[in-house]
């Protein structure tokens, strides 16, 4: 097959959505696919079509920069050229590039899909807003009219997620396929970096945002049996980072906050003793399947708007989100019961291979395909 994936940023592997894009275009492209790429970004590739980015008021582009996303201007010649040249066309972003393309799609009759990676809570809990329900049932019932309702067939990365579509009204098929995590996230048992060596090291990876709550994890690291012992490490990078660091100081040991590439987060999580994924919201949460394949047992936030819950295999794994008194407790339990610790570490390292990329890739095919009979 010939695929186009449309999505604003490709070429920086710095957020979530764009990591899982690259990871699909290379499985796909190893499968035997020809894929193409409609983005920002201005490298030579023969693959990819480069648009110019969307400029925005400093105070926004400020807070979507450090989220580690970018927008693209949506051009015309390049958008038909592109879509024209393929059997099918996927989005991954319900914003204007997207919308665009979908028009053109429509006007020429190229089958397309899209993906829901863009959760509204993303968008409310920036603005202060996650919590209110309302105000996410608005932008929910947005994405439907304006976009996702123009397709027949949608990815969604958990059953969470497909819930949810179904619970707002979207009418297209929706395939839940994981996001997928590469082979070299795997077991390779422990062994720590030497700035680790004498350290009992929690981690934690994903953007430094407000429904991520690395605050809480912070409080709780602050209320363990076992504080002095802990080094927390925050692998990531975002608009929260100055106040995290601030929150940091009152640990006996202050966390280390950075951005890792995928090597240097394998000799991370080979060095971890502990994972914990505190976000009140997600849509699948990959960095945590990364985690738990190299042989880290999570505590995940059991929050209503997580998916993240469904990793867990005990109910050590989870706790109560938001609430710091619990997380600590459970930080406490792991740390006192090692032998069965190192037993769940192994469970969890084989419940990863439900979630394989390989596997992601070949439902991602039959996705397209079926979308392309629907046209023939």
């Amino acid at each position: 097959m010939k695929i186009l994936i449309v999505i604003d940023q490709f070429d920086n592997s710095n957020n979530g959505t764009t990591i899982s894009a690259r990871r699909f275009a290379k499985g796909l492209q190893e499968a035997g696919n020809e894929v193409y790429v409609v983005s920002t970004g201005d490298k030579k590739d023969e693959y990819k079509f480069n648009l110019k980015e969307l400029p925005l008021p400093p105070g926004i582009s400020h807070i979507i920069k450090s989220q580690g996303m970018s927008f693209a201007i949506p051009n015309t010649e390049i958008l038909e050229k592109a879509i024209s040249s393929v059997d099918v066309v996927h989005f991954y972003m319900p914003f204007l590039l997207s919308k665009s393309g979908l028009k053109i799609c429509e006007k020429l009759h190229i089958p397309h899909t899209a993906a829901f990676h863009v959760q509204p809570e993303n968008i409310t809990y920036t603005i202060g807003l996650g919590t209110k329900t309302k105000v996410n049932d608005l932008i929910y019932t947005h994405y439907r009219d304006s976009f996702f309702n123009h397709f027949t067939h949608i990815h969604c990365p958990s059953e969470f997620i497909a819930n949810e579509l179904k619970k707002h009204g979207y009418t297209a098929k929706l395939h839940v396929i994981s996001n997928g995590v590469d082979d070299e996230f795997k077991y390779y048992g422990k062994e720590k970096l030497p700035e680790f060596k004498d350290k009992f090291v929690i981690s934690m990876i994903g953007r430094y945002s407000n429904e991520k709550r690395q605050d809480v994890l912070i409080d709780a690291i602050s209320k363990s049996k076992y504080a002095d012992k802990i080094q927390l490490v925050l692998a990531g990078r975002g608009p929260k980072e100055a106040k995290y660091r601030k929150l940091g100081e009152k640990l006996v040991n202050p966390p280390v906050m950075k951005f890792y590439n995928t090597e240097d987060l394998i000799n991370l999580l080979k060095s971890t003793d502990l994972y914990v994924h505190s976000a009140d919201a997600e849509i699948e949460a990959i960095s945590c399947i990364e985690a738990f394949a190299c042989g880290n047992v999570p505590i995940i936030a059991n929050s209503p708007n997580s998916a993240t819950k469904q990793f867990a295999l005990v109910k050590e794994s989870l706790f109560e989100a938001g609430n710091s008194t619990d997380l600590a407790n459970k930080i406490d339990f792991w740390i006192e019961n090692e032998d069965y610790r190192k037993e769940m570490e192994l469970k969890y390292s084989e419940h990863a291979n439900n979630y394989r990329l390989k596997d992601s890739i070949r439902k991602m095919e039959e996705m397209f395909e079926d979308a392309i009979k629907e046209y023939k």
